[in-house]
């Protein structure tokens, strides 16, 4: 029979078969995170569209082409977050977390919405890991970001990823470069592409980041940012640099690299999946020094990284590492008879406030079939109570993966259990 209702085109449904991916993803990124000292902020999904408009860039694609904002009945205008930076800063701000202890380090996870072409590991509904470290403009502390991007995507066992890094200067010393490209495209603004010839007037870095093959290939001979740093930006690099070589972490220096919203400065990293075809940027960030200024805070420096999980899957697919198979229940409850069902849904209770997972099938009545549906559900054991155990007082455990069986005494039932629960685990 066809649905009546489908999923809005660029969204996905996570499926009880794969959510244990996700949620294996989430855990694996909370604790690297919270291992490096970082504490959870959750911001709404949507906020003041003005927020991202005036952070992210108003000449941006996200903002130009991508947000989604919708009007209210008081006629305010909203967006749906297309990122999380703008998002925890603004919180950051609002709630004068500067002033409250351990407030600085903070990480995020959560759904994203930008209006984009659906591809392969890109969603018009995406989902985002993040963090954001507020309040030191040391070159030590871009170093250490890295490191807990770098620490992530190995705890997860992948190994076919790089890191690049660049410097994007400061305001004092953009401005040069920003001049130096619009010399050097000016003449080739025919070969452009309708968006390379915007970004030109409002933004040229872009130019550097776009995808379409013609303008990437002109790209290859434009100037390097790296030749138009102050000394105070040229100083800052060289010692993230210096602290990422004696952390031991291998990198490589690639001048091409700019991020695609308006905040950033100095540094910016990538980890590329060298396994993923164009789109291959599993993790990406960089500094925001004048953000929290810009949003109403103070003066205060920060960097920050954002990754999407629906790429890391992706990284996972491509060499080969399996998670752990789904949640299946420890114990299964099979009764046969009304005596043993009211023995069994009680017993089945005790066992789940006890932290183990067990379940049953007390709407089927034979003990076939409750032993089709134990089988089935690839439970560890089976907790058998049929006539012939309740006259003996007892019940029968039956080792699914071996088919051993033993009779246990009801009054030790629960105790058998949660021993056997404690050596698996």
């Amino acid at each position: 029979m066809a649905a009546k209702y489908k999923i809005p085109r660029g969204t996905y449904d996570i499926l009880p078969d794969q959510s244990y991916i996700r949620r294996f993803l989430q855990d694996k990124f909370r604790e690297a995170a919270e291992t490096f000292n970082y504490r959870e902020i959750i911001t709404p999904i949507f906020e003041v569209a003005d927020l991202f408009e005036r952070t992210v860039g108003d000449s941006s694609d996200i903002v130009q082409k991508e947000m989604y904002k919708f009007q209210d009945k008081k006629g305010r205008i909203f967006a749906l977050r297309p990122e999380g930076t703008a998002s925890v800063v603004r919180s950051y701000v609002e709630n004068n977390l500067d002033l409250k202890e351990n407030s600085s380090k903070l990480y995020y996870m959560g759904p994203m919405f930008r209006y984009d072409r659906p591809q392969k590991g890109r969603y018009r509904q995406f989902y985002q890991f993040g963090i954001e470290n507020i309040g030191s403009d040391s070159p030590y502390v871009d170093a250490e970001v890295i490191a807990l991007a770098d620490t992530f995507l190995r705890n997860l066992g992948l190994k076919n990823f790089s890191l690049e890094i660049n410097s994007i200067g400061c305001p004092n010393c953009a401005k040069d470069y920003d001049n130096a490209l619009i010399e050097f495209y000016l003449p080739q603004e025919e070969k452009l592409c309708s968006d390379c010839r915007r970004r030109l007037k409002t933004n040229p870095k872009r130019l550097l980041d776009c995808k379409v093959p013609s303008c990437r290939e002109i790209s290859q001979n434009a100037p390097s940012m790296l030749d138009y740093l102050d000394d105070s930006c040229r100083n800052h690099f060289e010692e993230v640099q210096k602290y990422l070589k004696i952390m031991e972490i291998p990198f490589e220096v690639n001048p091409r690299i700019v991020r695609g919203l308006d905040y950033y400065t100095k540094t910016a990293f990538e980890f590329v999946d060298n396994n993923l075809g164009a789109q291959n940027t599993i993790i990406g960030g960089g500094r925001y020094d004048g953000l929290v200024k810009q949003l109403g805070g103070r003066d205060l420096p920060g960097i920050g990284f954002a990754g999407g999980f629906e790429r890391l899957q992706l990284s996972l697919e491509a060499e080969n590492i399996s998670i752990s198979t789904p949640l299946h229940p420890f114990i299964f409850v099979i009764a046969v008879g009304e005596k043993a069902k009211k023995i069994g849904i009680n017993l089945l209770l005790k066992i789940r406030k006890n932290g183990i997972t067990g379940e049953a099938a007390f709407d089927k009545s034979s003990l076939k079939a409750q032993m089709k549906a134990a089988n089935k559900s690839k439970t560890d054991f089976a907790l058998i109570l049929g006539e012939e155990e309740l006259e003996n007082n007892s019940a029968a455990l039956k080792n699914m993966e071996t088919g051993e069986q033993e009779l246990i005494p009801l009054k030790s039932v629960l105790e058998k259990i949660l021993e056997l629960s404690s050596n698996f685990s």
